[in-house]
């Protein structure tokens, strides 16, 4: 059997691969394993549950509450909020334990279960392992002790929740949004409510798009994933900007007064040039992963700041951040981590700081966009194919190797199996758009051959 955890927690067809039952076990296995640790030491222990929107995430509520109160966790029911809303939050309530379930941009029928140690900062490696061995073993009949009477855990709503954690983003900004019209697309997800309520309070114009979640249409043609209704809507309204979210708000790309599309790499630049100008870019460093435009490197270094680059996944960005003390890191798909001021990447929180900056410059995000130039750089996702065989297969190591003979120094290959999908991502940059997708075809049709 496979590991359960991805990069970004547990992932799968709700009620296919991941069930009811799975929910509630991995709950008891989580407070079991926490318990273990000496989390709950001392305390009555206590755990915030919220979810996305989707159908699923109404039964997977369920059972993952019924889980954790059976194991004696008292559990504040937070309802649809983003997943950074859910991390905020367990570590502003001081609880042990945070769970949002959500499978971000994935389509509707898919959920997952992402845990939140205390402070709101994601579980190690090795607690997800020693979740998963408890799991597993009470599955296959291992008793555990039950708490009864009044050891079993206490569930109740906190509704307070949402306007705790719009606060929390309204207390962030350097500035206010008067004056700005803004488009936001939401995907249909965990930020209809947050996101337009945060921008207005901070004094733009709102025009919301994909903000009506029925529990099916999430991330329908909408979105991050999804930006052409977002650019048509901003030219249509005359808007300064545009901000996308994802299904669970994690990640934030933008769309410029033109139309054109700001990616995480020049959200990234806009902001630590901002930060820096602030004093809060710590050691005029930022942290992003191997994914991230070469323009976007040169660009740092132009302006004097460094760049750390790590694997593919905001939780190794994090690591990074975390390890020594950076306070910007993020990837191209617009996971933007400011790390005074949040856990994990907060698509909204993202937003709100770059609206702040073109009100505060009284630049268009065209022209702060501008300091840096986007190499091309073409991404083919590879289905159906064996991706624990990537870097294994000697037939795919020859074909990489021929690629980067043939790029030279102006361009690079990248090909890393999904963390969250069964699927291979091929990624070249060149100089040339057009010998980019080209060495991007040649590479995705020997993936088909080597791991088909």
């Amino acid at each position: 059997m496979g590991r359960l955890f991805g990069t970004d927690g547990v992932r799968g067809v709700a009620n296919a691969d991941l069930t009811a039952e799975m929910a509630l076990g991995l709950s008891v296995a989580a407070a079991h394993v926490l318990a273990e640790a000496g989390t709950f030491e001392g305390h009555r222990p206590t755990a915030v549950v919220g979810r996305d929107p989707r159908a699923s995430g109404e039964f997977l509520e369920a059972a993952m509450v019924a889980g954790l109160a059976s194991a004696g966790v008292d559990v504040l029911r937070v309802g649809v909020l983003p997943t950074p809303a859910v991390a905020y939050l367990t570590g502003a309530l001081g609880a042990d334990l945070g769970v949002m379930l959500s499978a971000s941009h994935n389509a509707m029928p898919d959920n997952g279960i992402k845990f939140f140690a205390r402070g709101g900062h994601k579980l190690a490696d090795e607690l997800e392992d020693r979740i998963e061995s408890v799991y597993e073993s009470h599955r296959h009949g291992e008793p555990w002790q039950r708490p009864t009477g009044s050891g079993v855990g206490r569930v109740r709503s906190y509704d307070e929740g949402f306007d705790q954690y719009v606060a929390h983003l309204i207390a962030v900004l350097p500035n206010r949004l008067d004056g700005l019209k803004i488009v936001l697309d939401e995907a249909h997800g965990a930020a209809a409510r947050v996101s337009p309520e945060a921008f207005s309070r901070a004094g733009a114009e709102v025009i919301t798009i994909g903000a009506e979640p029925d529990g099916l249409n999430i991330n329908d043609g909408c979105g991050s994933t999804h930006l052409d209704k977002l650019k048509a809507a901003v030219v249509e309204h005359g808007a300064h900007l545009g901000v996308a979210h994802d299904g669970d708000a994690d990640r934030c790309l933008a769309v410029d007064h033109t139309g054109a599309e700001i990616d995480g790499d020049q959200i990234l630049a806009v902001l630590a040039l901002a930060m820096r100008e602030r004093s809060a870019l710590r050691s005029d460093t930022v942290v992003a992963t191997v994914m991230s435009n070469l323009g976007f490197k040169l660009a740092l270094e132009r302006e004097g700041l460094h760049l750390i680059q790590t694997a593919v996944g905001d939780r190794y960005v994090l690591e990074e951040m975390k390890e020594h003390g950076f306070a910007l890191g993020g990837e191209q798909s617009g996971h933007v981590i400011i790390l005074d001021h949040a856990t994990t990447g907060d698509g909204t929180l993202t937003g709100l700081l770059l609206a702040a900056r073109v009100a505060e410059t009284g630049r268009t995000l065209r022209d702060l966009a501008g300091v840096m130039e986007r190499l091309p750089q073409v991404l083919i996702n590879v289905p159906d194919v064996d991706k624990s065989r990537v870097r294994t297969s000697a037939e795919l190591a020859a074909a990489v190797t021929e690629a980067e003979r043939e790029l030279g120094s102006t361009g690079r290959v990248l090909l890393r199996p999904s963390g969250t999908e069964p699927l291979v991502r091929v990624m070249v940059e060149a100089a040339d758009i057009d010998q980019a997708r080209s060495v991007a075809g040649r590479l995705a049709d020997a993936v088909k051959s080597a791991l088909g």
